[in-house]
C-alpha cells in the first residue's frame, strides 16, 4: 500500500520515510552531473544574472572538482565595483510549484544534503529549464528557515526519495510562498 499524502499543489508521488515506490525513480550521478555541466553553459543563465545583477562584468563556471564544487560553487560572479557572489546553480527540468530541498544526500548514513550542509556559496540558483524561472535564494536565510521549519515541512508537504546506486537522496518539495515566506522571517533576528 503507498501512501500519498493530500498536497495543496501538483507533485510528484511522496512515500512515508523509508518506504519506496516499486520501480522507483532511479538516478546516476554521473549523468546528473553531465546534465548539470551542460545546463551550466545555457545562454539564459546569463541573462538571469545580469537581470540580477546590473553592474556584472564577469560569470566564471566552476566545474572542475574541488574545494569549490563540494561547498557548493558552480560560478562566480563578479560586479564592476570588484565585490563577488558565489553561486549554486540547481535546474530541475519540469516547471514544479516547489523547490525541492534535499534534506540527505545520502538517506541511510545520513549525510547532509545541501540544505543542511555549511556551504561556501552565497546564493542558491533554483531555475526551471522549461521557462528559465530562476529563484536567486541567499544561503544564510534559506538554510535558517530550513533549521526553523524543515521538520514541519517534512510532514506537511512529505519526501521524495532519488534512488541512486549504492545510496538514496531524500528531498521535500517546499511550496515557493511557503518557502520565500518563511525565508522573510527567517531574516528576523532578535538579540537577548
Amino acid at each position: 500500500m503507498h501512501f500519498q499524502p493530500q498536497l495543496p499543489f501538483p507533485s510528484a508521488p511522496a512515500l512515508p520515510p523509508g518506504r519506496f515506490a516499486p520501480g522507483g525513480v532511479n538516478h546516476d550521478f554521473r549523468t546528473s552531473l553531465a546534465l548539470s555541466q551542460a545546463y551550466s553553459e545555457a545562454p539564459w543563465w546569463e541573462a538571469i544574472y545580469r537581470q540580477a545583477f546590473p553592474s556584472l562584468i564577469s560569470m566564471v563556471s566552476v566545474q572542475d572538482d574541488g574545494w569549490a564544487q563540494r561547498g557548493g560553487i558552480d560560478r562566480v560572479l563578479t560586479l564592476a565595483s570588484g565585490r563577488s557572489y558565489t553561486v549554486d546553480e540547481k535546474v530541475r527540468m519540469n516547471d514544479w510549484p516547489d523547490i525541492l530541498l534535499e534534506q540527505w544526500s545520502d538517506e541511510q548514513r545520513r549525510v547532509p544534503g545541501w540544505i543542511q550542509k555549511p556551504l561556501a556559496c552565497d546564493f542558491i540558483a533554483y531555475a526551471f529549464a522549461p521557462s528559465h524561472r530562476c529563484y536567486l535564494l541567499p544561503v544564510m536565510p534559506l538554510q535558517r528557515a530550513w533549521r526553523l521549519c524543515g521538520r514541519q515541512w517534512v510532514d506537511d508537504f512529505g519526501q521524495r526519495r532519488a534512488i541512486n546506486p549504492g545510496y538514496v537522496s531524500t528531498s521535500v518539495p517546499v511550496p515557493v510562498e511557503t518557502l520565500l515566506g518563511a525565508m522573510t522571517s527567517a531574516m528576523l533576528v532578535r538579540g537577548y
